[in-house]
C-alpha cells in the first residue's frame, strides 16, 4: 500500500531546485486518497480526493502550482498584485514574500475598506509583510489597461516590480498547473475544481491523459469563464488544450457567498471523511460533484477525482 491511502500518483519529475527554494519546497506528487462516499458508490461512481491542500503549509495547493514559477521569474523585485478582501491568492503571494524575503504589495477591490478594520485574510497579508493599497472598484476593473496600471504603480510609488495578475493565472501559472494534471493520470476518468480565474483548470486539462476529461465548477456568476480558460491556453501553449468543460450552477450567489445549505453539507462532509473543507471554493466543487451524481451525470464505473485547491483559514 502507497502512503497516498491506497492510490499510488505516478512518478513525477524532481522539482527544479529554482521552483524549490527554501521555504518553498512542495510535498509533489499531492496525496491521492479514496474516499467511500455512499453517495457515490450508490451510482456506481468511486471518488477520489486530490489532497493539493497538502503540498505546502502556507502556499496551499493550487497556490504553490500558480505563483511559484512567477515568484521565480520575478527574479527578487517587488511582487504587485491583485485581489478581493477574502482572495487565497494574495494571502498566498504574502506567505511566500514573508518566506523568501521578497517585498509585496496587493492592489485591493474597494476603495471603502480602506478606513474599516482589516478582516481576517486581508490583516493575515499585513502580518506577512505584504503592503495594502485600496482601489475603487471601477478602477479595479480597468486594472489590466495599461493605463491605468501605470497609474495605480505610481500612487504607490512601485517602480522595477514585477506583476502578477488577480488569482495568479499567467500563462506561467497554467504551464506550472500542467504537474497536476500529469500527476493524475491513469486515475480518473474525471478530474473536477473549483475555478475562480480558470488558470489552474487550463493548465490542469492540458496536463491529463487524452482519454481524461477535466470539470470546472466556478465559484463566480456570469459565465465568462470559459472564454478566459481558452484565452489562458492560447497564451500558455498556443491552442486549446485537453477535454474539459465548466458546470455554472453551483456559486451559490457569487464569490465569497455562501448559504446555510452549503454550510450544513461543508460540515457533513467534514464529519464523513475528516477533511477541513474550505468554503468558497472547496465546497461549492464538492456539493456540485454529489448533485451531479444524484443527477445520474457520472456513467457507472466512472472514477472521479476532486482536486482540494485549498485549505480553511486558520
Amino acid at each position: 500500500m502507497s502512503d497516498n491511502g491506497g492510490v499510488t500518483s505516478p512518478d513525477v519529475p524532481d522539482v527544479p531546485e529554482a521552483l524549490g527554494p527554501a521555504g518553498l519546497r512542495p510535498r509533489l506528487p499531492s496525496p491521492l486518497r479514496e474516499a467511500a462516499d455512499e453517495r457515490f458508490a450508490r451510482h456506481g461512481v468511486r471518488l477520489l480526493l486530490k489532497r493539493d491542500d497538502l503540498i505546502h503549509p502556507e502556499l496551499v495547493g493550487n497556490k504553490w502550482r500558480k505563483l511559484t514559477p512567477n515568484l521565480e521569474a520575478a527574479a527578487g523585485r517587488t511582487v504587485v498584485t491583485f485581489g478581493g478582501a477574502y482572495s487565497n491568492h494574495l494571502r498566498a503571494t504574502a506567505a511566500a514574500g514573508r518566506l523568501l524575503g521578497l517585498s509585496t504589495l496587493g492592489v485591493i477591490r474597494g476603495q471603502e475598506l480602506a478606513d474599516r478594520p482589516l478582516n481576517p485574510s486581508l490583516a493575515r497579508c499585513a502580518a506577512d509583510g505584504m503592503r495594502l493599497h485600496f482601489v475603487d472598484r471601477s478602477t479595479y476593473r480597468r486594472k489590466a489597461v495599461p493605463g491605468t496600471l501605470a497609474g495605480i504603480l505610481r500612487a504607490v510609488g512601485a517602480e522595477d516590480v514585477y506583476v502578477v495578475p488577480e488569482g495568479g493565472s499567467n500563462s506561467l501559472a497554467v504551464r506550472g498547473c500542467q504537474g497536476l494534471g500529469a500527476e493524475l493520470r491513469g486515475h480518473a476518468d474525471i478530474v473536477a475544481l473549483a475555478c475562480g480565474t480558470g488558470g489552474t483548470l487550463a493548465g490542469l486539462a492540458a496536463g491529463l491523459a487524452p482519454d481524461q476529461r477535466a470539470l470546472g465548477i466556478p465559484v463566480l456568476k456570469g459565465g465568462f469563464l470559459s472564454a478566459d480558460i481558452q484565452a489562458l491556453q492560447q497564451a500558455a501553449f498556443g491552442a486549446r488544450r485537453g477535454i474539459w468543460s465548466l458546470d455554472d450552477r453551483f456559486h451559490f450567489g457569487g464569490y465569497a457567498r455562501t448559504t446555510p445549505e452549503l454550510e450544513a453539507f461543508a460540515e457533513d462532509f467534514e464529519h464523513r471523511h475528516g477533511l477541513p473543507v474550505e468554503r468558497l471554493y472547496v465546497a461549492k466543487m464538492l456539493y456540485g460533484l454529489v448533485a451531479l451524481a444524484e443527477e445520474g451525470a457520472f456513467p457507472r464505473g466512472t472514477t472521479v477525482a476532486a482536486v482540494i485547491t485549498g485549505a480553511p483559514l486558520s
